[in-house]
């Protein structure tokens, strides 16, 4: 979708839909020449999410639809995206082209600024046209080919863009997210990182493949594809900015393209949904996609550890002992715990090729996170405050919150094991999630700071927030984890 930023006093062209977004409370404000009925005006009360489509008595709009984004106080960067999410679903069921898309003055001192709210109109309308519809017979074509979108300056006109880029890297990744596991394996991660790293200068990448894992052995990762005739990968990109570096970031995705649960198969119910347990590292190349078009001032690291989980002959079994890339060894009590086991391994690969600053993973890692958050927030596991902070702040700031689970000492002690040096499971002891965090601290260096993030809830099967929600994937990570890399 193209967008396309307009001055906000200019007098708008001829349009077959004006989208005007309105304050509760506050005096409709309209572009130049362009009327309404007194009763459509006054009927209209700007409440969140309360729409009208009017007539115009005059001007150059054909139509006019009125978008409400809720009372002064409450007007945010959200609301904003919601709204915008709103009104271009609308201008999909009226066939329009291209409509016109109006931000008052008012709307932008309660959004932010200038930049903040070309930012959320270009997230929003954006995300709201998303749909996955490439696998169906019938092939889809939006009837919305662009916005003309109305603000104030030249920091409106860099929102837009910035918007524009943070969403398409969003719907990117729900593409992924979105493939089933015959047309989304370990592989097709490498396929979408070379298309993604040719887009810039700043961009590189590199493989590893099965004999490269087990060169450095990676025996934890490995463990989990040996069931599956999908070879497992490790994808690591790489930018770096302009500038000098002021830092050095890795962030690292859970790329599980199919978990059946191994030997220890999953219940046949909703098995279908195990082709999301790869959204960690659609994330992450969701962030790598943002960054072919925006500028940060750390160096990222972006690592997929990519790979299937599938029963078979020679498949991993319950009790066996693998051995991870820094030398611990680990009990599998359960093949369905195989995240861990290959998240362990890109832990270790970034501790010692990489050498980062702070790490960052993202995994759908335990059911137990939605007993806990349900499917709205995201918990984190930082190892310092500050590290949680800044990322509790980008939750905020784009809407994909965290919050903060326990990881104590007494959870890594849990998984002491009996026969090796860990076990991937906690056994009966409850607090699942934090297990599952706790096994993943024995493999970060020392000196490093670090959290996991647990989307196993947001990544899919959310509520409805009208930019996203409902059975199909969220893209959930890319808008914060760029925040959070634009703050430091």
């Amino acid at each position: 979708m193209k967008l396309s930023p307009k001055e906000r006093a200019a007098r708008i062209a001829r349009t077959d839909l004006l989208i005007v977004f309105a304050i509760k409370g506050k005096k409709l404000d309209l572009p130049e020449g362009v009327e309404l009925a007194a009763a459509a005006k006054k009927d209209f009360g700007g409440s969140f999410r309360s729409t009208r489509l009017c007539d115009p008595t005059g001007g150059t709009a054909k139509r006019v639809l009125l978008v409400g984004l809720g009372d002064n106080k409450s007007v945010d960067a959200e609301a904003l995206r919601r709204g915008a999410a709103i009104a271009v679903k609308q201008a999909e069921k009226l066939g329009i082209a291209t409509p016109h898309a109006h931000v008052s003055e008012a709307v932008e001192k309660a959004v932010g600024g200038a930049f903040a709210v070309g930012c959320a109109l270009g997230e929003g309308l954006v995300m709201g046209a998303y749909k996955f519809t490439e696998l169906k017979s019938t092939k889809y074509t939006p009837k919305v080919k662009g916005v003309n979108c109305a603000g104030e300056g030249a920091k409106f006109k860099k929102g837009l863009r910035e918007g524009k880029a943070l969403a398409d890297a969003n719907c990117f990744a729900r593409d992924l997210q979105n493939r089933p596991g015959n047309f989304m394996k370990p592989t097709d991660f490498t396929k979408h990182a070379r298309a993604i790293a040719k887009k810039g200068k700043q961009l590189s990448m590199t493989v590893l493949n099965e004999k490269k894992m087990a060169d450095l052995g990676m025996g934890s990762l490995l463990s989990v594809s040996e069931g599956s005739s999908e070879e497992a990968q490790l994808v690591h990109m790489v930018y770096k900015p302009k500038k000098k570096a002021t830092g050095r970031v890795c962030i690292l995705g859970k790329g599980l393209t199919f978990d059946s649960g191994g030997i220890s198969l999953k219940p046949g119910a909703r098995m279908d949904e195990m082709k999301f347990d790869m959204s960690g590292g659609a994330a992450v190349m969701g962030v790598f996609h943002a960054l072919a078009n925006l500028d940060v001032n750390v160096e990222v690291h972006c690592v997929v550890v990519a790979s299937e989980n599938m029963p078979a002959h020679n498949a991993t079994k319950p009790g066996d002992i693998v051995t991870a890339m820094n030398g611990k060894t680990i009990e599998v009590i359960n093949t369905d715990a195989e995240g861990r086991l290959i998240l362990c391994d890109g832990l270790c690969y970034a501790t010692k090729k990489i050498k980062p600053d702070t790490i960052i993973d993202l995994a759908t890692l335990t059911g137990a996170v939605v007993v806990a958050l349900g499917h709205e927030i995201s918990a984190m596991f930082p190892n310092s405050k500050k590290l949680g902070k800044d990322l509790a702040k980008a939750g905020e700031n784009t809407g994909e919150r965290l919050w903060e689970l326990p990881l104590l000492d007494e959870h890594k002690k849990q998984l002491k094991g009996v026969y090796g040096d860990l076990r991937n499971i906690n056994s009966g002891q409850g607090n699942g999630s934090s297990a599952g965090a706790a096994f993943l601290s024995h493999f970060v260096g020392e000196g490093i700071d670090w959290c996991h993030l647990d989307i196993a809830g947001t990544a899919w099967g959310s509520l409805n927030r009208d930019y996203r929600g409902g059975k199909t994937g969220t893209g959930v990570g890319v808008r914060l984890l760029i925040n959070y890399l634009q703050n430091l």
